[in-house]
C-alpha cells in the first residue's frame, strides 16, 4: 500500500514537532528541513490542526506544536485520518464495480485482510516510538532552522 504525499507530509510534520516538543515551529522551518513547498505544508498543517493533532498559533511568535504528547499519537490513527477511506481496488468503491468477476472474486477479502494487517502494525506504534532518536532528528532537521529576527 502506498501512502499519499499528504499522509507522508503529515507524518513528517509530526516527527519534526516531536523532535523538539517544547518549542514552536513554523511552516517555513519544516519546509526548509524537508525541502517541501510551504504551500503544500500549509494545507497539511491546516488539516492536522482541524483534526486535533497539532495546535497552531497565528501572528508574531506563533507557530505550531503537538496538541498532545507524542506517546498519545498513534501512527495508525494519523494515517487513517489523512488517507481517508482506503480502497485498494475498484471493488471497494461505493459505486458499483465494472469488474466482470466482482460477484465471485475472493481477492477483495484478501485485500481487506492485507489493509487490516497494515493498520494493525501502524496501530502498535506511537509518534514517541518512531521518534526515540529525538536528538539525532533534531540535529538533522533543525540544522536548517530559519533564522528569526
Amino acid at each position: 500500500m502506498k501512502l499519499t504525499a499528504f499522509t507522508d507530509y503529515s507524518l513528517r510534520v509530526l516527527i519534526y514537532l516531536a523532535a523538539e516538543p517544547d518549542r514552536r515551529a513554523t511552516i517555513a522551518e519544516i519546509s526548509e528541513a524537508f525541502d517541501i513547498k510551504a504551500n503544500h505544508l500549509t494545507k497539511v498543517v491546516h488539516h492536522l490542526g482541524k483534526s486535533g493533532w497539532v495546535e497552531t498559533v497565528r501572528g508574531k511568535g506563533g507557530g505550531l506544536t503537538l496538541a498532545m504528547k507524542a506517546e498519545d499519537i498513534v501512527v495508525g490513527k494519523v494515517v487513517r485520518d489523512t488517507e481517508g477511506i482506503v480502497e485498494p481496488a475498484e471493488c471497494f468503491a461505493a459505486k458499483p464495480s465494472c469488474c466482470s468477476i466482482v460477484k465471485i472474486c475472493h481477492l477483495k477479502g484478501v485485500l481487506a485482510e492485507a489493509v487490516s494487517a497494515f493498520y494493525g502494525v501502524l496501530d502498535r506504534y506511537t509518534l514517541a516510538d518512531i521518534t526515540q532518536n529525538r536528538l539525532d532528528l533534531s540535529r538533522i532537521l533543525h540544522f536548517h532552522r530559519v533564522a528569526t529576527t
